[in-house]
């Protein structure tokens, strides 16, 4: 998931805070996609601000995941090599089924081609949410969907 709409300033990029509308576009997604989310094993968020206020802002709409990790990897200039190596590894070690990964462009596109080899990476609009199906064994994923959140009425 690529965090909310974010305000355009703050004091550093790291800082910047959701608006209303991202947070409300993130609950709109979310509410979407929470019958398909089943049980949630694990939930990576970055340590930006607006993609802890999109956890926050969705938490009460999804099942409550067993670990919730803050994640430095996975910032918007984050290896995506490393962050699917983590991930694979994790995985592997943990034995966790499910993540929810919100982070940030252009990590998310990256993250999504390297996990999924076919795609090209995806252009993620605010909220949106990219579901893969990962086999552990093959090392690679099959793209399942590509969730965008609703227009503001």
């Amino acid at each position: 998931m690529r965090h909310g709409e974010a305000q355009s300033f703050a004091p550093s990029d790291a800082e910047r805070p959701l608006t209303q509308y991202g947070e409300w576009q993130s609950q709109q997604v979310m509410a979407e996609l929470a019958a398909q989310v089943g049980t949630l094993d694990r939930v990576w968020v970055s340590p930006y601000l607006r993609a802890q206020q999109t956890w926050q802002a969705v938490a009460s709409t999804l099942p409550k995941p067993h670990l919730v990790q803050t994640m430095a990897e996975i910032t918007p200039h984050g290896d995506e090599m490393d962050v699917a190596m983590l991930l694979q590894a994790s995985a592997e070690v943990d034995g966790f089924d499910s993540i929810l990964i919100i982070s940030h462009l252009p990590l998310v596109g990256y993250l999504a081609a390297t996990l999924v080899p076919e795609i090209q990476p995806p252009m993620f609009a605010t909220s949106s949410v990219l579901a893969i199906d990962y086999d552990l064994q093959a090392k690679r994923g099959e793209l399942l969907w590509h969730q965008f959140a609703p227009d503001a009425e």
